[in-house]
């Protein structure tokens, strides 16, 4: 049986239009003490509005990362950083974010 090698992951849903958002530029940054956050990884959602593996194979490591998301530069909501803390670097991190007009949410899933 092969390990599946934990990472960060999301999916943006666009939830006026009732269907994924394709194309979103996220970044993945891993903030420091000296106030510096170098960019670990990156991608662009596909058609499913998905990044699978926002490290891009990197290791997964305890600590404080940063989402952002390159949103919409003509809308409400340009873009969006969000920090979260990783725990337990054995196990995978779903972040989804679901956008409307006027509005966002996020949360942890699995």
């Amino acid at each position: 049986m092969s390990q599946v090698r934990p990472t960060i992951s999301t999916h943006v849903l666009d939830t006026a239009a009732g269907r994924p958002r394709v194309g979103v530029r996220i970044r993945l940054r891993r903030p420091a003490g000296d106030g510096s956050a170098p960019i670990v990884g990156e991608g662009v959602t596909d058609e499913d509005g998905r990044i699978r593996d926002l490290l891009g194979g990197g290791t997964l490591e305890t600590g404080a990362y940063r989402l952002e998301f390159a949103l919409d530069p003509d809308g409400f909501f340009a873009g969006l950083a969000l920090d979260i803390r990783v725990d337990d670097p054995r196990r995978s991190y779903h972040v989804p974010l679901l956008l409307a007009p006027f509005g966002l949410t996020t949360y942890r899933g699995s």
